[in-house]
């Protein structure tokens, strides 16, 4: 998310890694946005782990980390197998986050200076997707949080989970970890 490292999403992936998985972090230091080099580095990031293991990698991305995860698949399904998202605003009015204007400071980019990317990542994903939400977030505006019913689109409610506990609430978890269990 915006702001953290992959220390925010040290539990996720231990608790992943305690199921079996082989759980990444981004390796790209504190999330400031789509910052030079950020777009770039995640792409080799994923294509590494897909030739890596020989396979399509699922991404998981919490908040602002769920619209980068979402765009990864969108330029690279090929390599992606399923996008997760958690409390990531992508959908509706993404304004109606209370982050919006610290992502406008950190990232120099307004949310509204390129609306053909917005639509894009609210768009249908070529790969299949599930969105994690909490009416209770806080932040984000659980609306923005939702994915167009479809075959290959899921939106799970997670109750009375705040936007910061989202990546470390059981019932998260457990739904993250059904979703990789789930047969290609």
């Amino acid at each position: 998310g915006l702001i953290a490292s992959d220390v925010s999403t040290r539990p996720l992936r231990a608790f992943l890694k305690s199921r079996g998985y082989a759980a990444h972090g981004w390796g790209l230091g504190r999330n400031l946005g789509p910052r030079e080099g950020v777009e770039d580095g995640m792409f080799q990031r994923l294509l590494e782990l897909h030739q890596r293991y020989g396979r399509k990698v699922t991404v998981i991305g919490w908040s602002l980390g769920g619209v980068f995860a979402r765009e990864l698949a969108k330029q690279a399904p090929h390599a992606v197998r399923q996008v997760i998202t958690l409390g990531s605003p992508f959908a509706n009015d993404i304004r109606a986050t209370n982050a919006t204007r610290l992502y406008e400071m950190l990232s120099g980019e307004g949310v509204d200076d390129i609306p053909e990317i917005r639509e894009a990542i609210a768009g249908d994903m070529p790969v299949p997707a599930t969105s994690i939400y909490s009416r209770t977030d806080g932040i984000v505006n659980w609306r923005t949080s939702l994915l167009r019913p479809s075959a290959t689109a899921e939106n799970i409610e997670v109750h009375l989970a705040s936007h910061v506990g989202i990546g470390v609430n059981p019932a998260a978890l457990w739904a993250v970890a059904d979703r990789l269990a789930q047969p290609e």
